[in-house]
């Protein structure tokens, strides 16, 4: 990833209604598995700023190891006062087969080349124990590239068939397959389909903190996603991809 991106996420990724919202819709979704994993080992791949590393270790208690291939990520978790951190390629883990209960990846498989996911979910299974969880999510659509994908440096982006097709084929059985941002999808097409094109503007981030007033109406729409999503209903389009699956 762009590694100024990561100065963003250390100002913006607190408050900001994106991640506020998807972190609601996360847990949301975690929270009834959680409770059948009271002392699990989790793996975090590509970390960040660790912030969710150290959300999971306080509300769950689970044990983390955030780890990430970029430096300037590592040196931002360890900056923020993160857990125990370790550089590593997603696709070849420095771990044993089925050491982990739980292996998480956020918004990463984005940043593979074309191709490369499918062995990132042959090393998500590997070092998964029989019956462990995985928990991914991913951006969803081609369609909906934009200059902020340019910016962090995205390379590809799913579809749900994709992501439970691969699920599948390396040994995974679906629990849940859902799309996320799904209220503003709208929006989202429009601003990143006719605008952006329009105005001709460079790559640049779209992580950064707005108006009270905008923040507060963006993070509704998250907020009333979660809420439905506790229901057990899907939502069948969306901008995010959420998939939790565990080894069989």
């Amino acid at each position: 990833m762009n590694p100024g991106e990561y100065r963003n996420l250390e100002a913006a990724e607190q408050r900001m209604w994106w991640f506020r919202g998807m972190r609601r819709i996360l847990f949301q979704l975690l929270d009834p598995l959680a409770a059948q994993m009271p002392l699990a080992r989790l793996l975090e791949i590509g970390c960040g700023t660790g912030a969710i590393a150290r959300q999971i270790s306080a509300r769950y208690g689970w044990q983390v190891t955030p780890t990430d291939v970029s430096h300037h990520a590592l040196h931002s978790a360890a900056a923020l006062g993160s857990l125990r951190l370790l550089q590593c390629d997603t696709l070849r883990l420095p771990f044993p087969a089925s050491t982990f209960d739980a292996v998480l990846s956020l918004d990463m498989l984005v940043h593979l080349e074309p191709g490369q996911e499918s062995t990132a979910f042959a090393e998500f299974a590997r070092v998964l124990k029989p019956g462990g969880l995985l928990i991914l999510r991913a951006a969803a659509f081609h369609a909906l590239r934009s200059r902020h994908s340019a910016y962090v440096g995205e390379r590809q982006r799913f579809s749900r068939a994709q992501l439970t097709a691969l699920a599948h084929r390396h040994g995974l059985h679906i629990h849940r397959a859902t799309y996320a941002n799904s209220l503003l999808l709208p929006i989202a097409f429009a601003k990143f389909r006719l605008w952006e094109p329009l105005t001709q503007a460079p790559p640049a981030s779209a992580v950064s903190l707005g108006p009270p007033w905008l923040e507060a109406l963006l993070y509704s729409a998250l907020h009333a996603e979660s809420a439905f999503l506790s229901t057990g209903r899907n939502l069948p389009l969306g901008q995010s991809i959420l998939l939790l699956a565990r080894k069989r």
